[in-house]
């Protein structure tokens, strides 16, 4: 198909040759400076920061053609500053203002400030250096006054004041940035004519989202890496601040096809000839300090460096432990360590951990097809490619199985983003697009960092004064309803009461995009709720339920932003994934959009009604939460005067018997003409085992597959005999395709369930079986308020003289003693709280047998007495 030529990058194309030279002799120098250009050929904007010795923004280009990073300095003058309503007349008599060091200068500017719909003279408050506006402990500009936009970090306000778009590809041509011109394919054009019927700002807005969408992504060549470390404790997870202990092993694979394992010698053993079964080269080091030499060597030779975790271990470790106890200095060492995170000095650090752990990267992106967030749970799950599993601490594996295991991590990492055509570097450019943020940002802030910084620009490039949350709060509100649910500040989405029981045929139908849709067809936004027009025209334009109006006069910002990526997702994008025709490369693109946008998306309402978001607005939330709720009722109540019989409801979603396909068809056709919104069959169960609880259902899909919401069984720390026991219930119930089947299935049930209770009560389980495992997230003696369970078993262990560390993974039993738990070092198999575990059993397995129609205290035989005691 031609119109799919624009999807293949000339860039794309991969050298397989090594870059990396192994001759020791030509060792890049250090410290180490990087390339800065004055003019560059066509280069992707991936990094911004700040120089303190320069006192200039700088921004990070990757260059696909030559596979590295380039630095361009801000010759344009911009300065850091914040904005005041005060003159500057009045600002001249503020003698601390006026005695700072950091001061440069005062201009007046002008800016749309959209809460109170009007224009407004500003001051602008320029400094020297952006520590001077904010960041210091004490003595900050921003704490003299009252001050707008003071708390936005001065390289974002660079980019956003020189619109410019991270991900995309700009030249460098007599010192001036230029952004590459992309047309349109005239295919994706004619695809467009939904948009015929917007308004012209809307359709604008459309057309520079589908320019970001739509241009070709580079392949960064880049390298995952993994550390070992030394440790005397089997169960410690060395502390990477104090980095105390010996760097063992490091492994480094490369996009580019280089691999290497670097081993350090163990004291008093010469022998080096194991047989390494690994495809990589072997490399060994008498000496620790030349070993890391080696390490930050291809830091420095790889564009983007890829770990899991690196932000809290890898490459934290391997700066502490090189500047605390190997004597580096710390411009020779290629490592950047921030509050929280860790950056790579002249190149790009992607912490695959912060990206995974993003609960609607889990959720949009993969589909929950991992739970825990363990680089073995992730790539079992995403690539069938585990840990490889060891008997022995780590500082105790010879060489083979240490550079085997070591070797094995930076494999897993380095293809989880290799997977289906490099889907998740892919995924992240795409956000990085939308959100307006750099790479290693994006990464690692969650979705409402991505949607505050996408709102950002926005205003910056409209030229809106960005409000405080104050005065937001002040001129809008707090909420008004009040949530069923202890801890929420407002009314949420409706759940219907579910019909317990076993339902075959069901179908659950999906509002496309419910709340983002609400929001565009609303016009939400904190511009436009309780506007400050006195007129009937907007009062009148009431919420349903809600004392709350909606501004008719002007579009909200967030309607506008989030409206147009909505439409691109249901009315483009989804519909080109159906195209049998579409090449493969295209449709896992496509799939990338589709995701990326769906990630945003969901997140978009809820960051409204977050305190901690910059542009927190309560009515915002809480009237997007009330429209979704007359939007299911309404289509409920049509659903039942169709005949169609409903089996619950969820926030966007109603379960749906579907024997008649016709009056379903009625109901999507109504909801498209009535309510303006896009109702479609999202999952289709063969079928459905609801409780009495919301929120916790088991649903079979027609090919087997289980899906499974809110059950206990599939919970992270539960004891492995349990989860064990679950599973093997939940393949057989997959296994049913008939109400006749069921029944030989729920015999089947009662057995799995009773000899789980039977092999528990005679104890036949081991204290492995049996054990918890929950990682300590502090030591033992900083728990002050409150002792968890593993808490107060690491607590017996320190006892015993064990020293327990923060990140230290503790192995309890429950036990019948006052404390309740004991390590499993420490306990017998006599001890155990049997009836503790009972009820563990009986919590894990109750929601499921509750559909079912049977009951757990019937099925292991207990007497109605010994039930009620």
């Amino acid at each position: 198909m031609q119109r799919l030529d624009h999807f293949i990058s000339q860039n794309n194309k991969e050298d397989k040759k090594p870059i990396i030279k192994q001759n020791h002799n030509e060792k890049i120098k250090l410290p180490f400076e990087p390339k800065i250009v004055k003019n560059l050929d066509e280069s992707y904007l991936i990094g911004a920061g700040y120089d303190g010795e320069k006192s200039l923004a700088y921004l990070k280009f990757y260059n696909a053609s030559k596979n590295e990073i380039l630095f361009w300095y801000d010759n344009t003058g911009h300065m850091p500053y914040c904005l005041s309503d005060q003159s500057i007349e009045d600002l001249e008599k503020n003698e601390s203002l006026m005695s700072h060091g950091g001061l440069d200068h005062f201009e007046e500017v002008e800016k749309y400030d959209a809460l109170t719909d009007s224009h407004k003279k500003m001051t602008k408050i320029v400094a020297k250096d952006p520590l001077s506006i904010g960041g210091r402990p004490v003595g900050c500009i921003r704490d003299m006054i009252k001050a707008w936009e003071a708390d936005i970090r001065y390289a974002d306000n660079f980019v956003y004041d020189k619109n410019l778009e991270f991900g995309m590809p700009y030249k460098i041509e007599d010192e001036k940035l230029i952004p590459v011109k992309f047309k349109i394919p005239n295919e994706i054009q004619e695809s467009l004519r939904f948009l015929d019927k917007e308004k012209k700002e809307f359709k604008d807005l459309a057309y520079e989202w589908i320019k970001l969408l739509e241009f070709p992504v580079p392949n960064f060549r880049r390298a995952a890496i993994d550390i070992e470390v030394f440790s005397p404790i089997s169960t410690r997870i060395p502390d990477p601040r104090e980095a105390e202990y010996k760097i063992i092993c490091v492994s480094i694979i490369g996009s580019d096809g280089n691999k290497l394992v670097l081993l350090l010698e163990k004291d008093g053993i010469a022998n080096r000839d194991e047989n390494i079964q690994i495809d990589a080269e072997i490399k060994y080091f008498k000496n620790e300090s030349v070993l890391l030499k080696e390490v930050f060597y291809y830091l420095l030779k790889y564009p983007v460096i890829i770990t899991f975790n690196g932000d809290d271990f890898d490459l934290q470790y391997l700066y502490n432990r090189a500047t605390k106890h190997l004597g580096f200095k710390k411009e020779d060492i290629p490592i950047e360590l921030g509050r929280d995170h860790a950056s790579l000095s002249y190149g790009i650090h992607i912490d695959l951990y912060r990206f995974f752990f993003n609960r609607s990267i889990q959720i949009y992106a993969f589909g929950q097809k991992y739970r825990e967030k363990s680089l073995d749970e992730i790539g079992t799950s995403l690539i069938n490619m585990g840990k490889t599993e060891i008997e022995k601490p780590i500082s105790e594996l010879s060489y083979s199985q240490l550079a085997t295991y070591c070797y094995r991590d930076s494999e897993i990492t380095l293809n989880l983003t290799k997977f289906n055509d490099e889907l998740l570097m892919k995924l992240i450019l795409l956000l990085s697009r939308i959100g307006f943020m750099s790479i290693e940002d994006v990464t690692r802030q969650g979705v409402s960092g991505w949607i505050r910084s996408m709102l950002y620009r926005e205003h910056k490039k409209r030229n809106y004064l960005i409000p405080r949350q104050d005065e937001i709060l002040e001129f809008k509100g707090m909420t008004v309803s009040e949530s069923t649910i202890k801890g929420k500040k407002y009314k949420g989405a409706i759940v219907v009461e579910p019909v317990p029981g076993l339902h075959f045929n069901v179908s659950v139908l999906d509002f496309a995009s419910l709340y983002p849709s609400v929001i565009k067809i609303w016009n939400l936004g904190y511009e436009t709720i309780n506007c400050p027009h006195k007129d009937e025209i907007c009062k009148d334009n009431k919420v349903p339920d809600m004392p709350h109006w909606i501004c008719k006069k002007n579009h909200a910002l967030e309607s506008l932003l989030i409206g147009s990526l909505r439409d691109l997702r249901v009315n483009l994008y989804k519909p080109m994934l159906k195209d049998p025709n579409l090449p493969d490369h295209a449709k896992s693109w496509y799939k990338v959009i589709s995701d990326g946008l769906k990630v945003v998306l969901n997140a978009s309402y809820g960051v409204f009604g977050a305190d901690r978001f910059a542009l927190y607005c309560p009515p915002v939330a809480e009237t997007t939460a009330a429209i979704g709720r007359y939007v299911i009722k309404n289509s409920i109540n049509k659903a039942q005067s169709f005949g169609i019989k409903v089996l619950y409801g969820d926030t966007d979603s109603i379960f749906l018997e579907s024997s008649d396909t016709q009056n379903l068809e009625k109901l999507i056709d109504w909801s498209k003409n009535s309510m303006k919104l896009e109702l479609e069959v999202d999952k289709e169960y063969r079928y459905i085992a609801l409780s009495s609880r919301k929120k916790n259902y088991l649903g079979v899909y027609h090919d087997g597959n289980v899906d499974i919401k809110g059950l206990t069984g599939k919970k992270r720390h539960i004891p492995k005999f349990l989860k064990d026991a679950f599973y093997e219930m939940i393949e057989r119930l997959s296994e049913v395709k008939s109400e006749e089947e069921f029944e030989r299935a729920k015999k089947e049930i009662k057995s799995i369930v009773k000899k789980c209770y039977l092999q528990l009560k005679n104890h036949k389980y081991s204290l492995e079986e049996l054990a918890f495992n929950i990682a300590i997230s502090k030591s033992p003696e900083r728990y002050t308020k409150t002792t968890p369970q593993h808490v107060k078993a690491a607590q017996l262990l320190s006892r015993k003289g064990i020293e327990v560390k923060s990140g230290d993974v503790i192995q309890f039993v429950k036990v019948n003693s006052d404390v309740g738990v004991k390590p499993v070092s420490q306990a017998t198999i006599n001890e155990i709280d049997t009836q503790k575990y009972v009820e563990y059993i009986d919590s894990t397995f109750e929601q499921v047998l509750d559909s079912l129609g049977l009951d757990f205290q019937e099925l292991i035989g207990a007497t109605k007495l010994e039930t009620f005691f």
